[in-house]
């Protein structure tokens, strides 16, 4: 059995296919961003899930693609976990950035891939490799024109008083909004960065409103400026996008992006799991 992954801060999508490639079953556990969560916190949700318990030692390969996987330690961290739990596995543990490549491009076509969902990233590939520029520093530093970035943006309106009334109605219809509430989600529960990123959804909602286009458009063109435009043939690169962020706003998104930029936009895929496992079916020869 052969387990594609494709791990999120939010979510993880688990497909089992067999050698010839069948679909065995297909699950979803929460996050396994190895940045934010304890290695009992990652084990733990794992095991939780009955299908993956149940299969873990007829497990003999596992190519997995995380949030948070950009560095040594942090591969080696969740390498540990998945040792330990599918104990006959091959494993294969890289950055999400190999994901949103391998379900995006055109085989073999340099191409910009960016990532908008609940973090944001952006890498390039040159139809064999891919080169990333800039290294993330995370949720807190970095992040712009994701979940968690807009998260940010929308309590920071609200308590600096910001909001128009309208909209600032709605927003405490919808969500519990006491400092203390916020601030112990931020700073003593896990995945802080997945709790600001429900806060998105909201101004998707309202996106139509005059603040909340000028905090979407602000937000794209700082991660087009500080992410995209790092790359010496942007402009002559299509750009592809994967994530809920870029999904729900790819109409703006593709404004920004030709209109203002001058750059060409590729295609925009909402969940990288299904190309990630034609791609590994292609692959199983060489297993």
């Amino acid at each position: 059995m052969i387990l594609v992954v494709d791990s999120g801060s939010t979510k993880t999508d688990w497909f089992a296919i067999d050698p010839s490639g069948d679909v065995l079953f297909s699950t979803q556990t929460l996050g396994l961003n190895p940045q934010v969560l304890s290695s009992e916190i990652l084990k733990e949700r794992i095991l939780n899930n009955f299908e993956l318990s149940q299969n873990r030692e007829n497990v003999s390969h596992l190519f997995f693609y995380g949030a948070g996987c950009g560095l040594k330690s942090t591969q080696e961290r969740i390498t540990k976990v998945f040792d330990k739990i599918f104990t006959n596995a091959e494993l294969s543990v890289k950055e999400d950035t190999y994901a949103a490549v391998y379900a995006t491009v055109n085989k073999g076509e340099p191409s910009i891939v960016c990532i908008l969902g609940t973090g944001s990233n952006c890498t390039y590939f040159d139809g064999v490799d891919i080169e990333q520029r800039v290294i993330s520093l995370g949720y807190v530093l970095m992040d712009e024109a994701s979940g968690n970035f807009y998260g940010k943006q929308l309590i920071r309106s609200y308590y600096f008083n910001e909001m128009p009334k309208v909209l600032r109605e709605a927003f405490e219809s919808e969500f519990e909004l006491d400092a203390d509430h916020i601030k112990e989600n931020i700073y003593r529960m896990e995945n802080p960065n997945t709790y600001l990123a429900t806060f998105a959804r909201f101004m998707i909602e309202h996106k139509t409103h005059p603040m909340m286009n000028k905090i979407i458009k602000g937000g794209l063109r700082r991660f087009i400026e500080h992410q995209i435009l790092q790359f010496e043939d942007a402009k002559k690169t299509p750009v592809h996008f994967v994530g809920s962020i870029a999904y729900f706003l790819h109409k703006e998104i593709s404004q920004i992006v030709t209109t203002e930029y001058g750059l060409k936009m590729g295609n925009v895929v909402k969940r990288p799991i299904d190309g990630l496992v034609n791609f590994h079916r292609e692959q199983l020869n060489k297993l």
